[in-house]
C-alpha cells in the first residue's frame, strides 16, 4: 500500500512553499539563455544533448514499424558518424513498449512509457496503476505519469499525492517521471507548489509538460522547478531529475536548458541521470548544428532520417 501523510500534514508543507517572484524568474531565466559557449564547449554540450535525449513519439497512428525505426535512430542518431553517441531513452505509448524493448535490450538506451491516462491523467486511480504495472512488465525501464490538475487546481492535493506515491510504487525497479502539465497550472507559484508535491509523493524526475498543449516546456517554468529540486535537495538529501519537454526543436533551446541547468542546480546534473530533453525534432537540428561546427557549413535535413 502507498504511503500517506495526513491532510494537515500535507497542508502544513504545501503552506511552507515560498512564492515565486515573477518577474525575477522571467528576467533570470533570458539572462542565462543569452549566454554564449565558444566552440569546444559548444560541441560537448550538444554531445551532452544528444545523451540526453527521450526520442519520443506519442501519437495515434503510431505503429511498431514507426517504433522500431525510432529506435535504430535512437541507437545510431547519424550512421554515418560513429562518434555520435545514442539517446538516453525512447519515450512512446504503453502498448508499443514490447517493440522497443525488444529493439533496444542491452543496448544501455531506456525504454520510456507515458502512462496514467497520458495526457489528461483523468480516469480512475485503480487504472492508473494497472496501467503502469503492464508498462514495467513488458518492458518498461522508466514510466512518465501526469498528475490529476483537475485535482491539483481545486485544491485536492492529498488525492494528487497519494495516486503519484501508488504510481510509485506500481512502477517498481522502473524510474518514475511525473509530469505536471504547467501549462495547464496558471502560475509560477502553482509550478512550484506541484513540484514541492510531486517530489515529496516520490517522483525520480519532475517533468514540465506532455507536449500536447501550449505553451509547453519554457526557461522560466523550468528555473521555478530547477529551484525547487535544489531547495529540495538541500532540505531533504535526495537527488531528483529533471525534464523539459515540448517545443524544445533547435540546438540553441536545448543548450540555453543546459545552461540554466549548470547555475541553478550545478555540474552534478549534467548527465542522463538526473536530466532529459523530451523532443521528437531536436535531434536532427543538434546533428546539423554539430556539422556546422565541425565544418563550417550546415548539412541539410535530408541527410538524416526523420525522427
Amino acid at each position: 500500500m502507498a504511503s500517506t501523510v495526513s491532510i494537515s500534514h500535507l497542508g502544513t508543507l504545501m503552506g511552507g512553499v515560498h512564492t515565486v517572484d515573477q518577474v525575477g524568474a522571467e528576467e533570470r531565466a533570458a539572462s542565462l539563455a543569452k549566454r554564449s559557449i565558444k566552440k569546444s564547449a559548444k560541441l560537448w554540450a550538444l554531445d551532452l544533448a544528444i545523451r540526453c535525449i527521450d526520442l519520443t513519439t506519442l501519437e495515434g497512428q503510431d505503429t511498431p514499424g514507426k517504433v522500431a525505426a525510432l529506435c535504430a535512430k535512437a541507437l545510431r542518431p547519424d550512421p554515418s558518424d560513429p562518434s555520435i553517441p545514442p539517446v538516453a531513452a525512447v519515450c512512446i505509448y504503453p502498448a508499443l513498449v514490447p517493440v522497443a524493448a525488444a529493439r533496444l535490450r542491452g543496448t544501455g538506451v531506456h525504454v520510456a512509457s507515458v502512462a496514467t491516462a497520458f495526457p489528461s491523467g483523468q480516469t480512475f486511480t485503480s487504472i492508473k496503476v494497472a496501467e503502469t504495472r503492464e508498462a514495467v512488465a513488458a518492458g518498461a525501464d522508466e514510466v512518465d505519469m501526469v498528475i490529476d490538475r483537475g485535482a491539483f487546481l481545486s485544491g485536492n492535493y492529498q488525492k494528487v499525492f497519494d495516486e503519484i506515491g501508488q504510481v510509485k510504487e506500481a512502477s517498481g525497479r522502473a524510474h518514475l517521471k511525473v509530469i505536471l502539465e504547467t501549462g495547464e497550472l496558471g502560475t509560477y507559484d502553482n509550478v512550484r507548489r506541484a513540484s514541492v508535491l510531486a517530489m515529496a509523493a516520490g517522483a525520480d524526475f519532475i517533468k514540465t509538460s506532455t507536449g500536447k498543449i501550449q505553451p509547453a516546456a519554457t526557461l522560466p517554468v523550468a528555473l521555478v522547478m530547477m529551484e525547487a529540486i535544489r531547495d529540495f535537495h538541500r532540505e531533504t538529501g535526495r537527488v531528483v531529475g529533471f525534464k523539459p519537454a515540448g517545443g524544445i526543436r533547435t540546438a540553441k533551446q536545448a543548450i540555453a536548458y543546459l545552461v540554466v541547468l549548470f547555475e541553478t542546480l550545478g555540474p552534478g546534473w549534467l548527465t542522463p541521470e538526473r536530466f532529459r530533453l523530451g523532443a521528437s525534432t531536436l535531434l536532427n537540428d543538434i546533428l546539423m548544428q554539430i556539422q556546422r561546427e565541425r565544418t563550417g557549413a550546415y548539412q541539410s535535413g535530408d541527410y538524416f532520417t526523420i525522427d
